[in-house]
């Protein structure tokens, strides 16, 4: 099959999509390379994005020709990408975040869209009046043009038939995975080393993700303050943060707890698996996700995990996994406790979710999304 790829987050996106487009792409090169990539992006001058494509020189990277579409790479990637997709002869062309060209119908066979969630709808109050318009529209757009529709997991697809009305044939839920890196154990003496370096001195409870109002780490720190283990404990929160993080941060010195709650804003990919199987528990109270890839890289590490109910959180945690109300602290209080307290318990928890997690491993992903490309073919 000859595949061309939406890869603009792929060049330009270090966080989430752009993680999850690396990452899918980088499984289908390595489990079935006899098919074509093309990977279509604006230009990119990052060091990282080059970096990572000497890994991968079987891929194809389509960038903007011409002075038009050179000089205004967004009109290129919206309204002039289709007329190179025609002229690349492509079986599929799969848009990874939300959005695909005009004209798709007629520039390629059949045409993918992957959605990751509708939480502009569900949860409008997070975003502003201007991005809700534009997103609707181009969701909207994508849903309709698409062969295929692919939800990262079940609630995704049961919001795509109640908020955009997209026809339930019209969607396959494809599970993503989580970087490679997170299978393997990590050496005692590496892990050591990178608690060392990040300045963690004392056994911990580590949150990973971005810093904002959605993902509720500000309840997380007022549960942590509230367990009779927090002196002995530390509270590790990883991610970047705005306005919210001044918040937290503002709360983490009126509790008294400047010396148990640490934020990391700049930790690098390849440290996390050692903070993550450093951690005694993993917390992650977020209202709502398109998926929660951190629940997978807790589970991977073998690590105790406790999160939120309903949204994608079930299926991500499996039934090893403790599921809080996250607008009750007392409730998250108590389980964290719980959890530290009963070593029987956090073994349970680590055998079950890793048992668990195996069906979101890389090999088994690219799999069902190769699979998927050949049946609509």
């Amino acid at each position: 099959m000859r595949i061309g790829f939406d890869a603009k987050r792929i060049f330009h996106n270090f966080r989430g999509l752009g993680n999850y487009s690396r990452t899918l792409v980088e499984g289908l090169q390595k489990y079935y390379p006899d098919n074509e990539y093309l990977l279509y992006t604006p230009p990119f001058n990052d060091g990282r994005a080059e970096e990572w494509l000497r890994k991968y020189p079987n891929f194809e990277v389509v960038k903007p020709s011409g002075v038009l579409s050179r000089n205004l790479t967004s009109v290129w990637r919206s309204l002039l990408l289709s007329n190179t997709l025609k002229k690349d002869q492509l079986d599929i062309y799969h848009g990874l975040s939300h959005e695909l060209p005009p004209g798709i119908q007629k520039a390629c066979k059949k045409s993918v869209v992957t959605i990751h969630d509708l939480i502009f709808l569900r949860f409008p109050e997070f975003f502003p009046w201007i991005d809700r318009k534009v997103y609707f529209k181009k969701f909207t757009h994508a849903c309709e043009s698409a062969d295929l529709v692919l939800a990262i997991c079940e609630q995704t697809k049961s919001d795509l038939i109640e908020f955009l009305k997209v026809p339930e044939e019209k969607i396959r839920v494809a599970y993503q995975s989580c970087h490679p890196r997170f299978y393997n154990k990590v050496a005692p003496a590496d892990i050591k080393y990178t608690l060392e370096k990040a300045g963690i001195s004392q056994p911990y409870i580590l949150y990973v993700g971005a810093i904002e109002e959605r993902k509720n780490a500000l309840s997380l720190v007022k549960a942590f303050s509230r367990i009779d283990q927090h002196r002995d404990h530390q509270l590790v929160l990883i991610g970047r943060g705005k306005e919210y993080l001044r918040q937290i941060e503002k709360t983490v010195t009126e509790l008294g707890l400047t010396d148990q709650v640490k934020i990391l804003s700049n930790i690098e990919d390849p440290d996390l698996p050692a903070l993550f199987q450093g951690a005694k528990l993993f917390c992650y109270p977020s209202f709502f996700e398109g998926f929660g890839i951190p629940i997978l890289q807790a589970l991977f590490s073998e690590v105790p995990v406790i999160t939120s109910t309903g949204s994608c959180f079930p299926e991500a945690g499996g039934v090893g996994t403790v599921y809080i109300d996250p607008k009750d602290i007392e409730e998250l209080a108590c389980e964290i406790s719980n959890v530290l307290e009963d070593d029987e318990k956090q073994a349970m928890m680590k055998r079950v979710g890793r048992e668990h997690v195996e069906k979101f491993h890389w090999q088994n992903t690219s799999g069902q999304l190769n699979t998927t490309f050949r049946e609509l073919l």
